[in-house]
């Protein structure tokens, strides 16, 4: 009877380290299918990168070989003539990165909390909402002439022109955002006796994160299109002003050398943004670049 039971032991004991072992090498297939899966997905993405940049340089020889004049120069040319255009290029795209950053920045602590007043309060909802329905849809661009007469043809006027196009994109996204909490977590929280800055915390930024990197990508865009039309106009430096002051001296190689870094400046831009979304928001599946 004790070797039969010490024989149960042992065989329960390999099956147990069987199973172990089992479960092991699942963990370490599927580890190693997500770790394919990944480099499968980054090389698609870099693919695909390659692929959009080949594709505007094809459509840019195409027209220079189409028109054959001198207002389209060809790519070739345009790059050997970009270095030495590089020292003042990279001056004006600093002024320009500055003024694009403190406007998101402004405008992520104006919208966020914004966003999720309209969210959590019905009063403010009904009193403001209007109003944001109303300005949204309006061209904000107009308003140019009206920041220049109120703060001055400065740093001052562009900011918050920018400020004033983007912001209310973010208050939407975020206001939706928080939306989509079920009200049962609100009741489990007050169940915990959680404070308003514990809610804050562990509640409604988990849960508007994704958005918020959703209303960048799309203010990232819109903030630098704006801001290319406000360097325009009273304004030393910034890659608008350089795009534009290469067009009136004719400068052709000089004016596409200035799209072209804007391009390769909002793609760093995206790529940066997406490696902060995957940083802070690791649960979010969207395909990033």
């Amino acid at each position: 009877m004790m070797r039969e039971s010490a024989d149960k032991m042992s065989e329960n004991k390999n099956e147990n380290s069987n199973k172990r072992r089992q479960e092991k090498s699942k963990q370490q297939k599927e580890k190693s299918k997500q770790q394919k899966e990944k480099s499968k997905q980054r090389k698609s993405r870099v693919m695909e990168l390659l692929w959009g940049l080949l594709s505007f340089l094809l459509l840019w020889e195409i027209l220079y070989l189409t028109l054959k004049n001198h207002t389209i120069p060809s790519p070739y040319l345009t790059f050997l003539y970009l270095p030495k255009v590089w020292g003042k290029l990279g001056y004006h795209l600093a002024g320009s990165l500055l003024r694009v950053g403190a406007a998101i920045l402004i405008s992520l602590c104006l919208g966020i909390p914004a966003g999720i007043a309209l969210s959590t309060s019905s009063r403010l909802r009904k009193l403001f909402s209007p109003f944001v329905y109303f300005i949204y849809p309006i061209p904000k661009v107009a308003f140019l002439p009206v920041f220049m007469l109120l703060f001055g043809l400065g740093n001052l006027s562009k900011i918050l022109l920018v400020i004033w196009i983007i912001v209310f994109q973010i208050i939407l996204s975020i206001r939706d955002g928080a939306d989509q909490i079920p009200k049962l977590y609100y009741k489990a929280m007050a169940g915990y006796q959680a404070t308003l800055s514990d809610t804050l915390r562990y509640l409604i930024m988990p849960a508007i994160l994704p958005y918020i990197f959703s209303s960048l990508r799309i203010s990232l865009g819109i903030s630098l299109a704006s801001l290319f039309f406000a360097e325009n106009y009273a304004t030393k430096y910034g890659i608008g002003y350089f795009i534009l002051s290469a067009w009136t001296k004719m400068n052709y190689k000089e004016m596409f050398c200035g799209i072209l870094a804007l391009g390769l400046l909002g793609i760093l831009l995206f790529i940066l943004l997406d490696f902060l979304e995957k940083t802070f928001v690791p649960w979010s599946d969207k395909q990033s670049y």
